[in-house]
Parts: C-alpha cells; sequence; structure tokens
C-alpha cells in the first residue's frame, strides 16, 4: 500500500470518528433537549398546581370571610330587632302601665252619671238641687280631662254604625227611621286608652221593623 493510500485510509477513519462523535454530540444535544422540554413540563407542571392551591385557598378564605360576614350581620340584625322589642315594650309600659287602674276607675265617672239621670227634672228647677247638680257636673268634667290626659277617650257611639271593635250589642231595637245596624242607645259609655280598647260601649242596636219584614216577605 502507497504511501498515498495509507492517508486516504487514515482520513476515512478519522471522517468516520468525526461522523460518530458529531453524531453522538448530536443525540446528547437532542437528548438535552428532550431533557429541558421535561423540565420545562415538569415547572409548568409544579407552578400550574402551585397556583391552583392558592386559588382554591384564596376561595376558601373568602367563602369564610362571607360566611363571617353573614354572620355578623345576620347578629346585628338580631340585636337591632331585640333593643326595637325592647323600646317597644318599653313604651308600651310606660302607656299601658296604668291601663287596669284606669278601667277600675271608670265606675266613678258611670255612678255620676247614674245619679245625674237619677235626678227628677221636676226637681233640677230647685237652686238647691241645681247646685248640687252643677258640681257634679264639674266634678264629672274634671274626672274627664284627668283621664284624657293619660290617654283615656269616650267612644262615640250614638248614630254611629255597629262596630265590633268598640261596641257590645244587648239589644236589638226596631226602627224605621235609621238604617239598620245603627246604633241608637247607649246604656254604658266605652273607652279607650291610646290605641287599644280599655272597655266596650254597651249598646242598643237598629234592626227592621216586623211589619216591614212582613211586607218583604210579601213583595
Amino acid at each position: 500500500m502507497t504511501e498515498e493510500e495509507k492517508k486516504n485510509v487514515e482520513l476515512d477513519e478519522n471522517s468516520i470518528e468525526n461522523f460518530e462523535k458529531l453524531k453522538e454530540s448530536d443525540e446528547d444535544s437532542e437528548n438535552l433537549h428532550l431533557l429541558k422540554e421535561e423540565q420545562d413540563d415538569a415547572e409548568d407542571f409544579l407552578k400550574n398546581k402551585e397556583e391552583k392551591e392558592e386559588e382554591s385557598n384564596e376561595q376558601i378564605l373568602q367563602e369564610e370571610v362571607e360566611h363571617l360576614r353573614d354572620e355578623k350581620l345576620r347578629l346585628l340584625a338580631e340585636m337591632d330587632n331585640l333593643r326595637k322589642r325592647y323600646d317597644r315594650e318599653r313604651l308600651d309600659s310606660i302607656k299601658y302601665g296604668s291601663i287596669n287602674l284606669a278601667r277600675d276607675i271608670l265606675s266613678p265617672d258611670d255612678n255620676l252619671t247614674r245619679a245625674l239621670e237619677a235626678i227628677p227634672q221636676e226637681e233640677k228647677n230647685s237652686l238647691t238641687i241645681k247646685n248640687l247638680v252643677d258640681g257634679l257636673k264639674m266634678v264629672q268634667k274634671e274626672f274627664a280631662t284627668i283621664l284624657e290626659k293619660y290617654g283615656v277617650s269616650k267612644i262615640e257611639a250614638l248614630n254611629k254604625k255597629f262596630d265590633h271593635n268598640f261596641h257590645q250589642a244587648v239589644v236589638e231595637i226596631e226602627s224605621d227611621e235609621v238604617d239598620v245596624g245603627t246604633v241608637i242607645n247607649e246604656m254604658q259609655c266605652g273607652y279607650t286608652m291610646y290605641d287599644k280598647l280599655l272597655r266596650p260601649s254597651m249598646v242598643g242596636v237598629s234592626k227592621k221593623t216586623e211589619k216591614n219584614d212582613n211586607n218583604t216577605e210579601k213583595d
């Protein structure tokens, strides 16, 4: 083998060796690239996992905050209702604390009214009786003023439509002069204390006469 041939063989061997090295280098580079991609994917996965965990924790914290906020608002509402109820009960206690006493002291006024009605008309012309009547009326007027001072008012019943909230019907009276169900007689005055019924009025209520009822049946 000539020197030139030996050189060509050596060149070929070197080329093959270089090619192998280059090939190995490319493979290593490709492996490194794949490894880098896998590492990036792993980092992205971990990052996404951490972000999801953070979002989940943030959502849990937000839900807890909303729950605590709702509880606080509910407690504030309950406290406000309790305060309002306490204020209402306190005002009712002030307004209606003497309702039983007011109901009991209506009897003296009833007795004054009966005493005035019991005096015969012919005796009212006497000066002595007249002075007595005037004195009783003054006492009765003062009595009414005191009652009004504490929220007690007389129910106006005569010639009014019967109202079961304020009137108690004792008797039915035949009458064609007023509409049926009209109060035409008052046996005992009724009273209210502010917006509560203290005592109903004892009344007589009008109804149709039997004659008119018979005519209506015939018609």
